[in-house]
């Protein structure tokens, strides 16, 4: 159940999302490095932490993001986030949401309303206050 979490498929991953190609990052890493390197890096399981630190500083992630990152948990955390029906995951071209934003807008409107009706009365009262201070 505990799986091992796969360095190689982390970095590609955070890689893609920072939308560097692997030519580039080769060539950030050193004359030793080509496009063919970094793809059979990111086939590794295990990679050593001082290369993991290398390339973290170069795609400014945190070491620790290669070492602990699981796409399972992550998604977990999504699902349970967003409230997502059981159907709905990662590729789902439909997923279904819980929260209506008209509802919520509608929400926070009524809320308003109501703020500015307690501001107002407070305001009458307070009006009331002073005028009965300046009466006597």
């Amino acid at each position: 159940m505990n799986e091992k979490i796969h360095h190689g498929r982390n970095i590609k991953r955070f890689r893609e999302m920072m939308g560097i190609k692997q030519e580039a990052l080769a060539h950030e890493l050193g004359d030793d490095w080509s496009q063919k390197k970094i793809s059979q890096l990111e086939q590794k399981e295990e990679v050593e932490e001082e290369l993991l630190r290398q390339v973290g500083e170069i795609l400014r992630i945190p070491v620790e993001a290669f070492q602990n990152f699981d796409e399972e948990q992550a998604v977990n955390i999504i699902a349970n986030t967003f409230n997502i029906e059981k159907d709905a995951f990662v590729g789902n071209s439909k997923p279904t949401f819980h929260i209506n934003p008209l509802e919520e807008i509608k929400k926070l409107h009524e809320e308003k309303i109501t703020l500015y009706e307690r501001m107002l009365k407070e305001k009458d009262e307070m009006m009331g206050r002073l005028e009965k201070l300046l009466n006597k």
